[in-house]
């Protein structure tokens, strides 16, 4: 085929109309440090323990096999960004030309759990600026992309790296954890702002882990309260949601100031027309709160339906299940079907779900450890296990898209019909009508 007529099939791909709907799957690109042999640092890139780096033309072609058009996806962030204004493009250029002659649109994931060993940490504090302008970067030389994930799971990133002492900075108090959660946040708000110079049509689709709190006991209830309004910081912040006032001093008595808090509350509010909210939901989301000791894991109780609406009656945002799986091959396809029928009531009561994640496309490696240790456990945790064979819950899957996909009504953005170069600015009007 002649470069003319190449260029023609990538174009017409581009062109192509999209169902209303975002069926999406995801492909895992966590890249955190973790602690070593010998006291050395580790890096984990799940693209490599799942080796993506060697397949990652057999992947997209299975995401265009399962009739899926939309793609949660980023390049390694560590290993693209080398220094201040320093950019390594090689693999985004081969990744991102074949996802555009595929027609399948990234939801552009920017930052997932980690940054370059240049950059040091979270604790960083002039990391968010320079973050911002690797993401302009990455926007100016892929104009067509228009969906983001500027940073990752804000709450679940600073939880570990901050609080737990399990990621990157490994620190275990109050204080890390409201460093690594203001600066995450404030590069995620100036990342959005820095797209937006140069891809006015952008949407930002913020990935974030939906999570509640059960008190085990009566005395239990006001600890399981703080931390009931504690899980809301991140995209507080994201979107210009005045917090608790026992937010408000936590964050204040652990490193913020009045000055950074204002902020937030006017940068996110000017960027609020153009989010969409996503909610990431899992077994593992749901915990059970003693008056001392331990938090431990409650499973599911409430599910995705009631902490997916408390969520939208807080931020009144569209919203997209972005995430979700199961760890155990033969129940998956229920799990499924339980969170497709969870969204379905959603949908139908009123809340305004835009797509639906499975994830991930392939199975994941060590996440059973929560990745900190490197044992080479295999998690059957996708649609298809890493040699790339098909699992129950990918049939399950790709039967529900055909099932659903044409049938689901338009809601806020009908605009995702259009071509993805002819994209005319976002409906702000009818996004903001959703929040009213």
């Amino acid at each position: 085929m002649n470069k003319k007529s190449e260029g023609s099939k990538r174009r017409g791909a581009r062109h192509r109309r999209l169902h209303n709907f975002l069926f999406a799957t995801g492909i895992e690109n966590s890249y955190p440090m973790v602690s070593g042999a010998n006291g050395f640092d580790r890096r984990v890139d799940e693209m490599a323990k799942c080796d993506h780096y060697r397949r990652w033309k057999e992947d997209f072609q299975l995401v265009q096999e399962f009739g899926l058009e939309y793609l949660r996806y980023g390049p390694p962030y560590y290993r693209e960004h080398l220094g201040p204004g320093k950019y390594d493009w090689e693999f985004a250029d081969l990744t991102y030309a074949e996802l555009s002659r595929l027609g399948i649109q990234p939801i552009t994931d920017l930052c997932h759990f980690g940054v370059p060993e240049w950059i040091g940490s979270f604790q960083n504090p002039d990391w968010p600026e320079l973050f911002a302008q690797y993401a302009q970067a990455f926007a100016k030389r892929f104009p067509w992309v228009r969906f983001y994930t500027p940073v990752n799971e804000i709450f679940v990133t600073a939880t570990f790296s901050g609080q737990y002492g399990w990621w990157n900075e490994r620190l275990s108090s109050d204080q890390g954890f409201v460093t690594a959660l203001k600066h995450l946040a404030k590069a995620n708000l100036l990342a959005e702002a820095a797209i937006l110079e140069v891809q006015p049509n952008a949407l930002f689709i913020q990935s974030e882990s939906s999570e509640y709190f059960h008190a085990a006991e009566p005395a239990a209830r006001s600890r399981a309260a703080v931390f009931n309004h504690k899980r809301f910081l991140s995209l507080d912040l994201s979107y210009g949601h005045d917090v608790a006032g026992v937010m408000y001093e936590y964050l204040m008595d652990n490193g913020m100031s009045r000055q950074e808090y204002h902020w937030f509350l006017e940068e996110a509010g000017r960027l609020r027309p153009y989010c969409i909210m996503g909610n990431d939901y899992y077994v593992t989301n749901e915990h059970l709160v003693p008056s001392h000791g331990r938090v431990r894991g409650s499973g599911e109780i409430f599910g995705y339906y009631v902490i997916t609406r408390q969520y939208y009656e807080r931020y009144h945002l569209p919203v997209m299940h972005t995430e979700t799986n199961l760890g155990d091959s033969e129940r998956a396809p229920g799990w499924l079907w339980k969170e497709w029928a969870n969204m379905i009531r959603l949908k139908d009561d009123g809340v305004p779900i835009l797509g639906f994640t499975w994830y991930s496309l392939t199975d994941q490696v060590d996440w059973d450890t929560t990745l900190r240790e490197d044992n080479g456990n295999i998690n059957p945790l996708g649609l298809v296990d890493l040699d790339r064979k098909i699992r129950p819950v990918g049939k399950a899957y790709k039967h529900l898209v055909e099932q659903w996909r044409d049938i689901l009504p338009t809601e806020s953005i009908g605009l995702l019909n259009a071509t993805i170069d002819g994209f005319e600015r976002p409906s702000l009007e009818r996004l903001a009508s959703i929040e009213e």
